[in-house]
């Protein structure tokens, strides 16, 4: 029988000013993607207006070199980085967490093979790697998911591998294998189990690099395409018309809020699985109660 784990402080983690800050502007942008149709005040590709227009009450945020509206781009722009650094880190968490899954409970030649590769991709820069695969794949949003998910998967393994390695030699597992679990079964509904909670720590505060990635092919020319609103290409652009500094600034920030709105949940949630922090925050709490 598996052991029932208590992890104490769990919701004082969650109500911590940190983790509602970050599930509030998470939230916000989510709401922002769904609803851009009925948020943006204008269509996000129309040449309708004077370029170069400072933000004012018609245009909040400006409009940008083509006499587009600015804030409308920021706001469709949401619909772009959010599904595919969701989408990107669902594929690298699954790949990652299958591998080293059977890295750590088949071990010996499994193990080194997968643990090898791993080694290999670490041993380069991720945002090198990452223009190096888009280049080869060819320029666009697709191959820029791809690119990124090559680069993610292995600091899945590498974690899940840990994991399962420890809890691999608890008793519980021993003893469901001595009862006759043949290793897939004990893998699956003893192993893995256990192991969802740091995946999706990790996953959390993945996003924000997925988001940061992303924004920075598309910064490079290897990304999103004019004239679809994508904040890093948004970014780019500003840079080449620095004294409008309209149109570089508010992109930047939409990205800054998102990445630390994730890092801010993602913080939280290692809080909440790490019983160790959660022992610490109970004392405070225990500490500052009359």
């Amino acid at each position: 029988m598996r052991p029932s784990i208590r992890i104490p402080g769990h919701g004082s983690a969650l109500r911590q000013p940190l983790a509602i800050a970050g599930a509030t502007l998470g939230l916000a942008w989510v709401v922002v993607a769904i609803f851009a149709p009925l948020v943006a005040p204008h269509d996000p590709l129309a040449q309708s207006y004077q370029p170069f227009q400072s933000p004012s009450a018609s245009h909040l945020f400006g409009t940008d070199e083509l006499g587009r509206d600015v804030l409308s781009r920021v706001i469709y722009g949401a619909r772009i980085s959010l599904p595919l650094a969701l989408l990107l880190v669902a594929l690298a968490a699954t790949i990652g967490s299958v591998l080293g899954g059977l890295a750590g409970y088949f071990r010996s030649v499994v193990d080194g093979a997968i643990m090898r590769t791993t080694d290999l991709v670490f041993a380069f820069p991720a945002i090198i790697l990452a223009m190096v695969v888009t280049a080869v794949l060819g320029r666009g949003v697709r191959n820029a998911v791809l690119a990124i998910v090559v680069v993610a998967w292995p600091a899945y393994a590498r974690v899940v591998r840990g994991l399962v390695l420890s809890i691999g030699d608890s008793e519980y597992v021993q003893s469901s294998r001595l009862l006759g679990s043949s290793a897939r079964r004990a893998l699956f509904t003893d192993v893995l189990p256990n192991i969802a909670g740091p995946v999706l720590v990790l996953a959390t505060l993945d996003l924000g690099n997925a988001i940061l990635l992303l924004s920075g092919l598309s910064f490079l020319g290897l990304g999103a395409q004019p004239p679809h609103p994508e904040w890093g290409s948004m970014v780019a652009t500003g840079t080449q018309y620095f004294q409008y500094w309209w149109m570089g600034t508010f992109p930047g920030l939409a990205i800054f809020t998102v990445v630390l709105a994730f890092n801010f949940l993602g913080d939280s949630l290692r809080d909440v699985f790490d019983p160790h922090t959660s022992w610490r925050a109970d004392e405070h709490a225990e500490e500052g109660a009359p």
